[in-house]
């Protein structure tokens, strides 16, 4: 057995220790073409260890109008609360999933980054043409 090489691995991708604290969910909308809200526009982080929590958004590139109901409701500070009840909510027009936090990531916003881009590389080009116009 070589348990060596993983503990030297684990050594260098340890996350932070506040990394317990992070959530992070991909917010969606409505895709008119799917009939679905799987439509990806923007990432959502939040820092639960630190009181208010830590907020980072990073919104998908060119959907400004498309997020436009998700940018309604995230306000200055972004609570638990407010993702308990946007889930209880989902279904319709807006929708949001948990993401999981990807290994390596050195701090929230880096964590969000690390989802973004795997939704653009994957997860967006997979989709049809939302034929909204």
């Amino acid at each position: 057995m070589t348990t060596e090489p993983d503990t030297t691995e684990a050594q260098t991708a340890e996350p932070s220790p506040a990394a317990a604290a992070w959530r992070l969910w991909i917010l969606l909308v409505w895709h008119p073409a799917i009939g679905l809200p799987v439509d990806p526009v923007a990432v959502l982080g939040l820092d639960e260890s630190q009181q208010p929590a830590e907020r980072v958004v990073r919104w998908v590139p060119l959907v400004y109008e498309t997020a436009d109901p998700w940018r309604e409701r995230l306000s200055e500070t972004t609570t638990s609360e407010d993702i308990e009840r946007w889930i209880q909510q989902s279904g319709g027009a807006c929708s949001l999933e948990p993401a999981d936090i990807p290994e390596g990531a050195l701090d929230l916003t880096h964590a969000a980054d690390l989802v973004l881009n795997e939704l653009l590389a994957e997860v967006i080009p997979a989709l049809p043409p939302r034929g909204d116009g």
